[in-house]
């Protein structure tokens, strides 16, 4: 799965640490969820859509193999 998260994130000027506490996960959650080595849960993802004020396809999609 591809992700806009570190793009998005980085636009509206919040750190790594700002939105992991938002949306009650870790730092390097966030981390390897930016660098694609973590797959979240909806649950998840939608809370980093809410924060971000992106929608779900915004932020990230599935890549064919």
């Amino acid at each position: 799965m591809k992700n806009n998260v570190k793009k998005i994130r980085m636009k509206t000027s919040m750190t790594q640490q700002q939105l992991a506490k938002k949306v009650g996960v870790t730092r390097q959650t966030i981390g390897l969820i930016e660098k694609g080595e973590y797959n979240p849960t909806l649950q998840l993802c939608v809370a980093i859509a809410k924060e971000l004020d992106k929608t779900l396809d915004d932020l990230f999609w599935e890549v064919e193999e």
